[in-house]
């Protein structure tokens, strides 16, 4: 069966302009334009349609998806195995969220009680998820599965209190490497007390500190683009800044 942009555009959900607009930017290519020039799609066209909001619902943006599917060797089958994981594992934050709130109304309507782990459980699994999205490939290469997953099991086992201290402690290393960027000097004793916090901040994740690993993480900032941008977004340059103070600190770099 083929369709015009209308007909297509209203059994996707999405608008017209949409469609013209993937086709302009070479996300979604009509299968052909008809005598009348109306662009025409097929079911190949239909399915890369379907897979490309999958993406899309998934947070990927438009650049990446569109490397994604115009990839000759992308593998349909597989990337719908890839979304069914991934929707699987949105829809188990949702469920842990939805519990989360369920619980909380009943608390408030005094039919239950609940303790202060559990009202923020829900919270806890989203930071652990959104690392994952974000850069648990990368992590888990480096460091192994293992250990990864024994630092989502120390994240989801917090105290408020210890949520809290890791929230606060995120935001000063923050803070404080901004003004350290500021001397110029990654030696510099604000540098340093920089470096010390962010220690203290990766020791709420990791099971055991070590000189090496911390200084492999500030490495990682600067050699991963995603990290250099987060740290570099008001400061460009603050990512090696905070690399070459924190191996002055673990005394990787003399």
């Amino acid at each position: 069966m083929e369709y015009k942009v209308q007909k297509l555009a209203q059994l996707a959900g999405i608008s017209t302009r949409t469609l013209r607009y993937y086709d302009e930017v070479g996300i979604l290519k009509p299968a052909r334009i008809n005598s009348s020039g109306y662009r025409i799609y097929g079911q190949v066209e239909v399915d890369r349609l379907q897979q490309v909001l999958f993406y899309r619902e998934l947070g990927v943006g438009l650049e990446s998806i569109k490397e994604i599917v115009t990839n000759p060797s992308f593998n349909g089958v597989n990337a719908l195995r890839e979304h069914r994981e991934k929707l699987l594992e949105k829809r188990e934050q949702l469920d842990i969220l939805l519990a989360n709130v369920d619980k909380t109304i009943a608390l408030r309507e005094g039919r239950i009680t609940m303790t202060a782990k559990e009202k923020f459980e829900g919270f806890k699994q989203k930071m652990i998820d959104d690392n994952e999205k974000k850069y648990g490939k990368e992590i888990r290469e480096k460091y192994g599965d293992k250990v990864v997953n024994k630092s989502n099991n120390k994240v989801q086992n917090m105290s408020q209190e210890e949520y809290d201290e890791i929230t606060r402690l995120g935001n000063e290393v923050i803070e404080s490497l901004h003004a350290a960027f500021l001397t110029g000097d990654p030696t510099s004793e604000l540098a340093q007390k920089t470096a010390d916090l962010h220690r203290q901040w990766l020791s709420f994740y990791w099971e055991g500190y070590t000189k090496e690993a911390h200084a492999g993480v500030a490495q990682m900032y600067v050699d991963d683009e995603r990290f250099t941008a987060y740290y570099d977004k008001e400061q460009p340059g603050a990512a090696v800044f905070l690399r070459d103070a924190v191996h002055i600190y673990t005394g990787m770099k003399k």
